[in-house]
């Protein structure tokens, strides 16, 4: 969702030092926290996420890829580490609709595949006839894991990502354009 569907106002570095993360990933620091720690962290994080929420714009150009893929029937999973509440804010407020909806209250958070996987259960599909569309290193991660064969990389930044299994878009229309030779090719 962050950074892929919605462009977020995020400042990671702010957050981490204000949580204390000491260099993990904030979902798993928070979650190996003791109580009434881990419950003072979160309500932490997500005062931060709130606001950066109540700020997020609609990614240039999603809107039509979604309805693209909506209208040749292509399904689609929304798998985030962002809560729900968060989530349904901003569907609603871009009025967004997705087949199936993984949020971190699942217990299931990138990098790992498991909430692709059960994406992948919640809509039937096969993993081989599956792409992911992500905007980070964990997106990548995850699914490789999931053992998806496409991975598509929404950013500025090609460097960030060289090393990794991924095509990197610089926009969702050259993302767009990318996605309807595969469809045509599919179809024939």
């Amino acid at each position: 969702m962050d950074g892929t569907v919605v462009d977020v106002p995020y400042d990671w570095g702010k957050i981490k030092a204000e949580l204390g993360t000491q260099g993990k990933p904030i979902l798993t620091y928070i979650e190996d926290l003791e109580e009434p720690e881990r419950s003072e962290k979160w309500k932490i994080l997500e005062r931060f996420e709130s606001v950066a929420t109540q700020k997020a714009k609609l990614k240039p150009g999603m809107r039509e890829f979604l309805n693209l893929l909506s209208m040749r029937g292509v399904k689609k999973a929304l798998v985030t580490n962002n809560s729900r509440k968060n989530v349904s804010f901003l569907l609603k407020k871009f009025n967004l609709e997705f087949d199936c909806v993984i949020s971190r209250e699942r217990g299931l958070w990138k990098p790992s595949g498991a909430p692709i996987r059960v994406a992948l259960r919640e809509l039937r599909l096969n993993k081989e006839e599956c792409f992911v569309v992500g905007d980070s290193h964990f997106d990548v991660r995850a699914a490789e894991e999931a053992g998806i064969p496409l991975i598509f990389i929404l950013s500025e930044d090609r460097e960030r990502f060289n090393k990794m299994k991924a095509e990197v878009f610089s926009s969702v229309e050259a993302l767009q354009t990318k996605m309807l030779k595969l469809l045509e090719k599919e179809n024939g």
